[in-house]
């Protein structure tokens, strides 16, 4: 899992996009309206979905991504593998 550390809430394909997931935010929609992410646990197809600090985001064939707030909007933190 890794930790992203975000400063207050962010949008799912937003917050695709800064995780490195995806490289821009169309890929960030496209990625979701595939139904290949969860968000703690839940199938979301909708980019606009809002999240905040301790969602779990889970993309199907890459990994989970731990909402972590407190962070700085200039660079993701890298987190630790398990």
């Amino acid at each position: 899992m890794r930790r992203v550390s975000v400063r207050g809430s962010i949008r799912l394909d937003q917050f695709l996009k800064w995780s490195g997931v995806v490289t821009t935010g169309g890929r960030g929609k496209a990625l979701v309206r595939s139904g290949l992410v969860r968000v703690n646990g839940e199938r979301i197809l909708s980019r606009g979905r809002m999240l905040s600090d301790g969602d779990l985001v889970s993309v199907e064939g890459i990994g989970d991504f731990l909402v972590a707030g407190g962070g700085s909007p200039s660079s993701p933190d890298s987190g630790e593998k398990k």
